[in-house]
């Protein structure tokens, strides 16, 4: 079934746009060749600031925004079946809906100067972060215990955990930018991971989606 595989969509567009936008912008020499991963020697933000890497960003990261909303609202759904008394997919849809709106905001207004624009885009990323997050652990958590449930949940624990240690270090460190940027980029992998295991769940589970008319 085609729906079922939205979570793989969703999961592999960014990883593979971000990546790829990442090195237009080395090849032409506008960012710092490096492994971002380890060594945080750019943003994650800076592959869509710049041409010609940021066309591919924007071209990839506005549908993402769709593709996740609509990933989220099947998601309640699925979790709806899997347990009907559990106020997870109500909590699940929202968070997801509003971590998919703050992308578009990020997104729209990544690159500009201006200190309205510039505290839009700011709020923009960490409302993503945080609301996707948020979703990511209520669903998870609301599954019953399975081997993919498992790996879910270590995988959205760990950015959590990574969060607590960036705000730890930028409070002791003064140069600690190229430790939060390589903790972003390390978070963002981890959040896309999870949709891979959705993926995973979806099909252990049986989801589909009919479409019936009288």
């Amino acid at each position: 079934m085609l729906i079922r595989g939205l979570p793989l969509l969703t999961g592999l567009a960014p990883l593979v746009g971000i990546n790829l936008a990442y090195w237009i912008g080395v090849d032409a020499g506008i960012l710092p060749s490096c492994i971002p991963y380890l060594d945080g020697c750019t943003s994650i933000s800076a592959t869509g600031r710049y041409p010609p890497g940021d066309r591919l960003f924007r071209a990839v990261m506005l549908p993402q925004a769709i593709l996740l909303a609509v990933t989220w609202y099947l998601a309640a759904i699925w979790l709806r079946s899997l347990a009907p008394n559990s106020k997870g997919p109500r909590a699940v849809l929202v968070f997801g809906l509003v971590g998919a709106a703050a992308l578009i905001i990020y997104v729209s207004y990544l690159g500009t100067k201006e200190p309205l624009y510039e505290f839009m885009r700011r709020f923009g990323i960490y409302i993503y972060f945080l609301a996707t997050g948020l979703a990511q652990l209520i669903l998870t958590l609301s599954l019953k215990r399975s081997s993919w449930r498992q790996a879910m949940l270590w995988v959205v624990v760990t950015p959590w955990i990574l969060g607590l240690a960036n705000f730890a270090q930028k409070a002791l460190r003064a140069d600690s930018r190229m430790a939060e940027n390589s903790i972003e980029w390390v978070v963002s992998v981890l959040m896309q991971v999870w949709f891979l295991l959705l993926y995973v769940g979806w099909r252990k589970t049986g989801f589909r989606i009919a479409v019936t008319t009288h």
